[in-house]
């Protein structure tokens, strides 16, 4: 038993250790953002389950939104992303002055986008429901409606609490993301059980459950940000005094990365409004199959968050070789996760999909489609998600950005329209057209890595 111990934690010391940071402080971090994503992919699932019950019109409203949802609240998200980039740069090179001034800046540009983003919205969510999603059923527009006048109004608590969670895991303190994340999700998959599944409210239910998880959430983040953190020592003023000179910083990495998100986003949401033309049958099977998805790139996903952390210490350091290594380490772990997942979901396909309680004629589609996806996803997911995220956490933000936007365009939009709707392909085309694009961008990124202009840039 000893030896065997020994030898997996020499393997670990190898491909997980550095000068800047051993594979106890990595797996320290990664952990909790691992139980994070579990919790927020399950709980999807839950939430899907639950608004299913409501039937296929509801659950097809609550998935059409949702494609524009992820479309806005991309944009702030970016920006906390650079923030969580510029956090741990600053973190490695062990200026802890400017971390909270970063810390500060974060929390209030991701505030401020946010709310002007929810504002638009409910301004005219009309005209957007009428142009992305007008040739749905008129049952299917109404729940609709709803669903993104009560979201948009949600934008700002969910804009805070993944503000402070990107300054946390900038500094490595995942452990307390990982708690305030859970407070949102746990409460808001709460008040679904008792708004939908007991009170029978459907999408109204759903809606009044996420803007109360979500502002809850909010204020947790902040009194833990204000009262309880020992290590940034923000107070409520630095909200509202930080330098510009820190926000062009933030906005280096952000806005490459929320115009990538625009794009990337919208070319899903484009990819949304023609599986709309193909019937609400097709709708469900797209939003099922993504929720099943979703589950086998738990840790994947979850590696995609810790990496940024770790190679923005790095290079805050000036430690290539270190963020090299790690980079190495990481794509070849989230490979390994992702086989390991499908083989777990896989046998699991009927007593996973029977909780979204699908018609009978979508659920070899459903197989299909998952089966596909998940062997294509083992070689290609990483290196078209996590290998970006440590491109970007270098400050590569911009070369990472153009080609993320260019792919996506050329291969899973005009590609998933001439397989799904011109060939007839329907949904299965769709999603072909998605595992090739991961294919070819995460070529261009392995490419990106040989060479040295990843690291060149100075952003601190």
């Amino acid at each position: 038993m000893q030896p065997s111990r020994w030898r997996l934690s020499g393997l670990l010391d190898k491909y997980f250790s550095g000068e800047s940071m051993d594979y106890r402080q990595i797996f320290a971090l990664f952990l909790p953002i691992l139980v994070d994503q579990a919790f927020i992919i399950g709980l999807n699932l839950i939430n899907t389950a639950m608004i299913s019950s409501s039937g296929v019109s509801a659950v097809s409203a609550v998935n059409m939104v949702d494609s524009l949802n992820m479309f806005m609240i991309s944009l702030f998200v970016a920006v906390a992303t650079g923030g969580t980039v510029v956090v741990a740069q600053y973190k490695g090179s062990g200026d802890n002055y400017m971390v909270s001034r970063a810390g500060a800046a974060t929390v209030a540009s991701v505030s401020m986008i946010a709310f002007g983003i929810g504002m638009l919205l409910v301004a005219f969510h009309n005209p957007v429901l009428s142009l992305l999603f007008g040739s749905a059923s008129p049952e299917v527009l109404g729940n609709a409606r709803t669903y993104l006048i009560g979201s948009s109004i949600s934008y700002v608590g969910i804009g805070i609490v993944q503000a402070v969670c990107g300054v946390l895991r900038g500094i490595g303190r995942s452990r307390a993301s990982l708690v305030l994340s859970l407070i949102m999700n746990l409460l808001y998959v709460a008040l679904n059980v008792v708004f939908v599944l007991l009170m029978d409210m459907g999408v109204n239910g759903l809606t009044l459950a996420i803007n109360i998880a979500r502002y809850v959430g909010a204020a947790c983040a902040l009194y833990y940000l204000f009262k309880l953190d020992g290590t940034l020592h923000l107070r409520v003023r630095d909200l509202f005094h930080f330098p510009v000179s820190m926000l062009r910083k933030i906005m280096f990495i952000g806005v490459p990365f929320a115009a990538e998100q625009m794009f990337f986003n919208g070319g899903k949401l484009l990819t949304q409004i023609f599986i709309v033309s193909l019937g609400t049958y097709a709708i469900a099977t797209h939003a099922i199959s993504g929720a099943l998805a979703g589950i086998t790139q738990i840790p994947a996903a979850a590696l995609s968050l810790t990496i940024v952390t770790v190679v923005g210490q790095c290079i805050g350091r000036g430690d290539i070789q270190d963020a090299r290594k790690f980079i190495r380490s990481f794509l070849w772990l989230g490979s390994l996760s992702l086989l390991l997942t499908g083989l777990i979901v896989m046998p699991l396909f009927h007593p996973l999909v029977s909780l979204f309680d699908p018609p009978p004629d979508i659920v070899d589609d459903l197989f299909l489609v998952l089966l596909i996806n998940t062997i294509m996803q083992v070689p290609l997911w990483s290196v078209s998600f996590v290998l970006p995220s440590a491109l970007r956490a270098a400050g590569d933000s911009r070369f990472t950005s153009i080609t993320s936007m260019l792919t996506m365009w050329l291969f899973r939009v005009i590609l998933g329209y001439v397989l799904g709707i011109t060939l007839g392909m329907g949904i299965l085309g769709v999603w072909l057209a998605m595992n090739l694009e991961w294919g070819v961008r995460g070529a261009v990124f392995l490419w990106r890595l040989r060479g040295k202009k990843w690291y060149a840039h100075k952003l601190i």
